[in-house]
């Protein structure tokens, strides 16, 4: 070999190994102090540099990931992802001496201690992930200082106080996640300039003030949920101009009543979801041209009026929920089409018949109307309709003074000698159910959109259950994201004991991220609100340990209602996607005291939950003995009328 090619040989080998490695000595002295602080050696080798290109953390897949920028003399780390591999501590400053970070995820770990003021000295960052952990202190009004950001998350974390008005310097920002993320009071009228949003996720949070009317301007929005974030309507008409919006999610509004005069030309909606709204009107038969609308809810509202002619022939629309409103006329066939897969419009004074093939096919709720259901083919469901719209008579034998039902399980006897009875036939998206006996029913509304895995109505485990001699009966549940209801039908009037039996089978205790989630839901006892923003996991002292909750409740005309309700409430993707809405394991109502006489002030009583046909606010005859009428409280539930006091909530 001549001496200039072993020249260019040694030049050569000096240039690649330069190359390997020519990191910032800095960035490369912060990486190695994450990675011991994180206990990340295992899965971390930095024998080498971290901006090699052959390394294996360079890949997209990567988990952890670095990536970087060697375009200069020296290479700078600008990607780093750490994500869902249960990191725990805090947030170390070493990580701000990576100043050339575009892209920082550390979502899905257990990362605690606020987000430190330092975080706005990564000005370079255009990808801010910090989702799902258990940071906790005010959100910083130095991530402000990001204005490259285009996607910002702190969602499902523990913060508190106010949403720095400095996020509104974030022009660039397209994407904001903060549901769960605990921030409080009103949005800031600096979040005006964010004009560039195209995703904004809310839910679940303690927002206070109204809708902004500025959010109309953001006409590049697609997908906004504002479910349970304790808003005050109305709706602003000025969302009429967000004619990009595929997926429209608001629910659990206070204050003013709203209307659907802003939905007008939004056709490129997939999703529409304006549950417990406070709306009031009617229905535009305009909505009945979004053709790209596949799951419509718009129930638990004063909607008035007659379902748009425009809904006949809705090819489009997959899942439709009207229930809980004021709608009358007739349901004709015609608004029932092949592609209609799930159809609520129960607790409406509407008419109509049900064709026989669409009760073979799907899945539909019509209790609390005047629609002829006889075309179903499921007797069972037949016989709870006319039992409990007053058609026929209750076919017991006698009068019960109990029910117990083993909620989304088979019949089990407890150890005190209660049968609970078999409640595990499979529900659907809309869905109504009655015991083979007619003692009791159950019926559910609702959709887990979200779910990758189809839709599922009970939750199981093979886990022992403990603070109970009944495991047994705490290993399945019934389940729903919205309204899940159990009537216990033909009782005597009287003072009834109703126990609630719970245990959380689906979230976890863990230590990992995975036990981070929490399930927060309402629950009803004859139309009086018993229970708040009840978390199962918080009241038990953990998951997978029994819970019994305890009520009185007064029978007045042979029907008990027990209903469980979502509120927009807890989160929503942990341990995995559609994990939230009302649980329950097991109910056991029983009579301890029997009415007064016939005679008995308590002859006028309210309908429950709408049962009473006709219509709304008019006095119906359900039998020849009770007189029943109804209201709706503000939160579009029915409300029982007796002359026993409220019950304080519990």
């Amino acid at each position: 070999m001549g001496l200039l090619s072993f020249t260019l040989l040694i030049l050569g080998l000096f240039q690649l190994v330069s190359a390997q490695q020519n990191t910032d000595p800095n960035e490369v002295a912060a990486l190695r102090t994450l990675i011991n602080y994180w206990n990340l050696g295992s899965k971390i080798n930095l024998t080498i540099d971290p901006c090699n290109q052959n390394a294996s953390w360079t890949s997209e897949d990567s988990n952890p990931r670095f990536a970087c920028d060697c375009s200069s003399n020296i290479c700078h780390i600008t990607h780093l992802k750490i994500y869902a591999l249960d990191i725990k501590g805090e947030i170390p400053k070493e990580l701000f001496e990576l100043k050339e970070l575009m892209d920082l995820n550390l979502g899905q770990n257990v990362l605690n201690g606020s987000i430190p003021a330092e975080i706005g000295q990564l000005s370079k960052m255009q990808y801010l992930n910090l989702g799902i952990n258990n940071l906790t202190g005010a959100v910083p009004p130095e991530l402000g200082n990001l204005t490259q950001l285009n996607s910002l998350s702190f969602s499902s974390n523990n913060f508190f106080g106010p949403l720095p008005k400095e996020l509104g310097n974030l022009t660039s920002l397209q994407q904001l996640y903060i549901d769960s993320s605990g921030v409080s009071g009103a949005i800031p009228e600096e979040f005006a300039n964010l004009k560039s949003l195209q995703i904004l996720w809310a839910s679940d949070n303690r927002l206070t003030g109204k809708l902004p009317e500025y959010f109309g301007t953001f006409t590049e929005f697609r997908d906004m949920r504002l479910q349970g974030a304790s808003l005050e309507g109305p709706i602003p008409s000025s969302f009429s101009a967000l004619t990009k919006l595929e997926d429209l999610r608001i629910g659990d509004l206070r204050g003013e009543a709203s209307s659907l005069d802003f939905l007008d030309s939004q056709t490129s909606l997939s999703t529409l979801s304006l549950r417990n709204c406070r709306l009031s009107g009617q229905i535009p038969e305009r909505i009945g041209k979004f053709t790209n609308l596949k799951y419509m809810d718009l129930s638990f509202n004063k909607l008035t009026g007659q379902i748009p002619t425009s809904f006949r022939g809705f090819s489009s629309l997959q899942f439709l929920y009207l229930g809980n409103n004021n709608l009358s006329g007739e349901l004709t066939e015609d608004m029932i089409t092949p592609e209609l897969i799930a159809l609520d419009v129960s607790f409406n004074p509407l008419s109509g018949n049900l064709p026989t093939q669409f009760a073979k096919t799907k899945s539909i709720n019509v209790v609390g109307t005047s629609i002829n259901a006889n075309g179903l083919q499921d007797n069972k469901v037949s016989g709870m309709l006319n039992c409990i719209q007053g058609k026929t008579k209750c076919k017991n034998k006698g009068s019960s003074t109990s029910f117990s039902i083993k909620c989304g399980g088979t019949a089990q006897k407890s150890a005190s000698g209660i049968e609970f009875d078999d409640d595990s036939e499979a529900l659907g998206a809309a869905a109504l159910y009655t015991s083979t006996d007619k003692q009791w029913a159950v019926s559910n509304a609702g959709n887990f959109i979200s779910n990758p895995k189809g839709n599922r109505y009970v939750a199981m485990t093979d886990s022992q259950i403990t603070e109970t001699l009944e495991s047994e009966l705490y290993k399945t549940s019934r389940i729903s994201p919205s309204s899940l209801r159990y009537y216990g039908l033909d009782l005597k009037n009287g003072k009834y004991s109703v126990e609630l039996h719970f245990a959380e089978i689906e979230m976890e205790d863990s230590s990992s991220w995975k036990g981070l989630g929490r399930r927060l839901f309402d629950v009803y006892i004859q139309g009086e609100k018993v229970l708040e923003d009840f978390n199962i996991q918080k009241e038990a002292g953990g998951s997978k340990k029994a819970l019994v909750k305890t009520f009185e409740a007064n029978v007045t005309n042979t029907i008990m209602e027990i209903h469980f309700f979502w509120a927009g409430k807890g989160t929503c993707c942990i341990p995995y996607q559609s994990t939230y809405g009302p649980l329950v394991s097991a109910i056991h109502a029983s009579q301890v005291s029997e009415a007064a006489g016939a005679s008995s002030s308590r002859k006028h009583v309210g309908q429950i939950a709408g049962i009473v046909i006709g219509a709304v606010a008019s006095v119906v005859i359900l039998s020849s003995v009770f007189y029943l009428w109804w209201k709706k409280d503000p939160q579009g539930h029915m409300r029982i009328f007796t002359d026993s006091p409220r019950k304080p909530l519990k």
